[in-house]
C-alpha cells in the first residue's frame, strides 16, 4: 500500500474515532484487548495484544490516540487480562460467540453475498431463540463489518462452559453428527426443530435420486453398499417411501436395509441437504473459549465499514452497504488495480482497472482498504 494510500485511510479513521462512535462491550476491564494498526507494512497482519483498559474512557482516549484499522477483544473474561500469556491470565469464564461468514457459502458478488449470509443469519436466530430458548435480551447481533455477522450470547448460564459444551452447540446448529434413528422415530404431537428439517433433508434427497437416470440412481446406491438387485427394487419404491415422508408415515422407513444404508455421515448427496437446513456457523469460533473478536461500533480495517451492533428486529432490514457507511461522499480520486462493478450507498458504481475515477469517499476507502485502489496522485 502506497504512503499516501495508508495517510487517506488513517486520517479518516482518525475522524471516525474522534467522533466518540465507539460503544465498549460489557465487563471491558476483565477482557484482552488486541489491535491491529496502520503501520507501513500494512496491510500485512501484525497484532498487538494481551492489553488490558481500566473503564471506557481509558479504551476510547486509546482508540484516539493510536487510531487502530481493526480493534478486538476477547470473548473471555479474566482475572488479569493483561498478562503477557494466555496462562498467567486467569479465565474465569466466556460469551459463547457465532460467527457467520459469507466466504464458507457463496462467492460472487459482494452485495450478494452480504445478503445470503444475512438469510443464514437470521436462520440460526430462529433457532437460537425459538429452539434453543435463549432470551433475546442476552443476545447481540453484530454485523462483522467485512462478509457476515457475529452473534454474542452473554448469558451467564454459559458463561462456563468448555469447549466440549459449546462444540455440541455448534453441532446443533449446523446439523453435524444427527441420529437418522431420532430424526424419524414417530412421536406424538407436532414435528419441529431437527426432526422436521432431517425429514424435509430426506424427502430432497430421495427425490434427486428419483430424477436421476435409471442407471445413475443404481451405480448411487451400488456405491453405497448395495447390491444391483436390492438397488433395482429400491429404485421401484422411491415413490413409495416419498409418500409416506408427506404423509409423516415414516414408522416402516427404517424396515428398508437399503434406505438404512443411505442414512450415513458418509452420504455426501444426503449431507449436503442437511446442511443446507442448518446454520453454517463457523465452528472454530465457537468453541474456542479464548477468541478474540472484533469490537462493536469499531471500523473494519479491510472495507472502512463499521462493525454494527444491531437489535434483532432491526436485522431483516438492515443493509450493510448504507446502513454500516459511516463516510460519506465527496469525490476522492482512485487508481483502481481490479474492474468491478460495485454497489455503495445506494448506488452502483462500475470501476476499471488502472483508470483514475473520481469515486465517493466511502466507495474510496473500501476500495483502498480491500488494496483494489491505490489513491490518485500520491497526495
Amino acid at each position: 500500500m502506497k504512503p499516501a494510500t495508508l495517510a487517506f485511510l488513517r486520517q479518516c479513521f482518525y475522524e471516525y474515532f474522534q467522533r466518540g462512535y465507539v460503544i465498549p462491550p460489557p465487563s471491558l476491564d476483565e477482557r484482552e484487548w488486541g489491535f491491529i494498526f496502520f503501520d507501513p507494512a500494512y496491510p500485512e497482519i501484525r497484532m498487538c495484544r494481551h492489553m488490558s483498559f481500566g473503564g471506557s474512557r481509558e479504551l476510547e482516549d486509546y482508540l484516539r490516540a493510536v487510531v487502530p484499522a481493526h480493534a478486538f477483544h476477547s470473548a473471555a473474561y479474566y482475572a488479569r487480562p493483561g498478562a503477557p500469556t494466555m496462562a498467567e491470565k486467569g479465565w474465569t469464564g466466556a460469551d459463547l460467540i457465532f460467527d457467520l461468514d459469507a466466504d464458507h457459502l457463496m462467492r460472487g458478488p459482494y452485495h450478494l453475498m452480504l445478503a445470503r449470509v444475512k438469510e443464514e443469519t437470521l436462520k440460526l436466530l430462529d433457532m437460537i431463540t425459538g429452539e434453543l430458548g435463549f432470551d433475546p435480551r442476552h443476545l447481540q447481533v453484530v454485523f462483522s463489518g467485512g462478509r457476515g455477522y457475529h452473534i454474542h450470547i452473554r448469558d451467564p448460564s454459559v458463561r462456563q462452559w468448555g469447549s466440549q459444551e459449546r462444540r455440541e452447540m455448534i453441532d446443533y446448529v449446523c446439523g453435524t453428527g444427527i441420529d437418522a434413528k431420532a430424526m424419524l422415530e414417530k412421536k406424538r404431537g407436532e414435528t419441529t426443530g431437527w426432526r422436521l428439517r432431517y425429514r424435509e433433508a430426506l424427502r430432497a434427497y430421495l427425490e434427486w435420486l428419483k430424477s436421476l437416470p435409471l442407471e445413475q440412481a443404481e451405480e448411487h446406491l451400488t456405491t453405497r453398499g448395495t447390491g444391483k438387485k436390492a438397488a433395482a427394487y429400491f429404485r421401484e419404491r422411491i415413490e413409495e417411501h416419498l409418500g409416506s415422508l408427506r404423509q409423516g408415515q415414516i414408522g416402516g422407513l427404517l424396515r428398508d436395509r437399503t434406505l438404512r444404508l443411505l442414512l450415513t455421515d458418509e452420504n455426501p448427496e444426503l449431507l449436503g441437504q442437511i446442511r443446507e437446513r442448518g446454520a453454517l456457523a463457523d465452528e472454530p469460533v465457537t468453541t474456542d473459549t479464548k477468541r478474540l473478536i472484533r469490537m462493536p461500533s469499531s471500523l473494519h480495517g479491510g472495507s472502512g465499514l463499521r462493525v454494527t451492533p444491531l437489535a434483532i428486529r432491526d436485522l431483516g432490514d438492515f443493509d450493510p452497504l448504507i446502513d454500516a457507511v459511516v463516510f460519506g461522499d465527496r469525490g476522492v480520486p482512485v487508481e483502481p488495480s481490479v474492474s468491478l462493478t460495485i454497489q455503495m450507498l445506494g448506488n452502483s458504481y462500475i470501476i476499471e482497472k488502472g483508470k483514475i475515477t473520481t469515486v465517493p469517499e466511502a466507495l474510496a476507502i473500501f476500495l483502498c482498504c480491500r488494496t483494489m485502489a491505490e489513491i490518485a496522485g500520491g497526495s
